[in-house]
């Protein structure tokens, strides 16, 4: 009897400290940069569902129209002591990488899980992952199709293409749509969208639906027929190759490509009203691909909106949340755009989360379980 009450017991503890471990917690974040959050109200019955226990600091949804008491009745706790939070939860979701100070709460064997942008913070994520704590940067989402539903770089990007025209457009001074009166009639607005990835293909469904002129350009010939899909039409050079990584993004482009496409680009820009900037090459500086001569030959009065600003800008004079006047030409870029849809944001990055987290957790045995077999741990973890 002894044995089987000390089996029995042993097996009880094991599953009660399992359950009480199994926590998801997020933390404020720095609302001078960052205005989304990673836990959203209708992700937290989810994640009770799950098996989890929800623990957030004290208002920390408010600014976005979110309250502690939408929180509570859906089953999530509520505390103002980061330390309760970042100590003992399994899994800390957040956008940006936790202060120095919040960082050494942490614990061995936790998950910290966000976009934490490992080319630039490499030091610090390396000093994280020393303390044998899981540092998961989710930018580094392999492009398989079983990564679609946690991939974020898709969601925000298409929220950020959208946004990036709507800014554009109330920076210009003029109607987008053509329109005919018996005053006379009003040219369309031509836009020209630099990069077709996920937010330049969103730019250019936006524009179209908002009746403009719709060009794009891109390094990938692949995108050409998703690019005439939406209604714009596809600049190339004589001669292109399909310049694309194995993972779907652009590569760098030789010195003859790059001549031939800057010449092509400061023809047309010449009769461009509105240009958006969305091209990124991941880990590196965004290509400079609007040189300063070329904005002082376009038509005063122009508007480029640039996307790749957070990583030093596609055009030579684009400066991070300033704007920028040359020859009467307003050239356009923030940091983080998506701060202007803060809930529209968090909602996709909420689900996206939720998703990778299901991926890290082993329903049966009720536990964690890094299985770098699998091809999206493997890749996103960050060593």
């Amino acid at each position: 009897m002894g044995d089987n009450f000390s089996h029995c017991y042993s097996r009880t503890s094991e599953y009660f400290l399992t359950i009480i471990k199994m926590i998801v917690g997020s933390i404020n974040e720095n609302r001078k940069i960052e205005s989304r959050v990673a836990i959203t109200p209708e992700n937290v019955k989810k994640f009770l569902d799950l098996g989890f226990k929800v623990l957030i600091e004290k208002n920390y949804a408010e600014h976005i129209g979110f309250d502690d008491n939408m929180y509570k009745t859906l089953g999530a706790e509520i505390t103002e002591d980061k330390k309760e939070i970042l100590a003992n939860s399994n899994f800390i979701i957040q956008f940006n990488l936790p202060s120095e100070e919040n960082l050494n709460y942490l614990n061995e064997n936790q998950n910290l899980i966000g976009v934490f942008n490992p080319y630039s913070n490499k030091e610090i994520i390396s000093s994280i992952s020393k303390k044998k704590i899981n540092v998961f940067s989710l930018e580094l989402l392999p492009r398989i199709t079983r990564a679609q539903s946690m991939d974020i770089l898709s969601s925000q990007a298409n929220l950020a293409g959208y946004k990036a025209v709507v800014e554009a457009f109330a920076n210009f001074k003029k109607a987008i749509p053509m329109m005919m009166t018996a005053a006379g009639t009003i040219p369309a607005a031509k836009i020209l969208v630099v990069g077709a990835g996920v937010a330049g293909l969103q730019a250019i469904a936006t524009a179209k639906r908002m009746g403009g002129i719709v060009f794009a350009t891109d390094v990938r010939m692949s995108s050409k027929e998703q690019v005439e899909s939406l209604g714009g039409k596809f600049l190339t050079v004589e001669g292109a190759e399909n310049l694309e990584t194995s993972g779907g993004y652009a590569k760098e482009t030789s010195d003859e490509f790059k001549k031939k496409q800057e010449d092509l680009l400061a023809e047309t820009l010449k009769k461009i009203d509105i240009v958006i900037c969305t091209a990124l090459i991941p880990g590196k500086k965004a290509p400079v691909i609007i040189k300063e001569d070329m904005i002082k030959n376009m038509q005063p009065g122009s508007v480029i909106y640039d996307l790749a600003a957070v990583q030093g800008g596609n055009t030579a004079v684009t400066k991070a949340d300033e704007e920028v006047d040359l020859n009467g030409v307003k050239i356009m870029g923030e940091k983080n755009i998506l701060n202007k849809l803060p809930v529209s944001a968090s909602n996709l990055y909420s689900k996206n989360i939720f998703n990778f987290v299901s991926n890290l957790y082993d329903k049966e045995k009720k536990s964690v379980n890094i299985n770098l077999d699998d091809e999206i741990i493997k890749e996103t973890l960050v060593k």
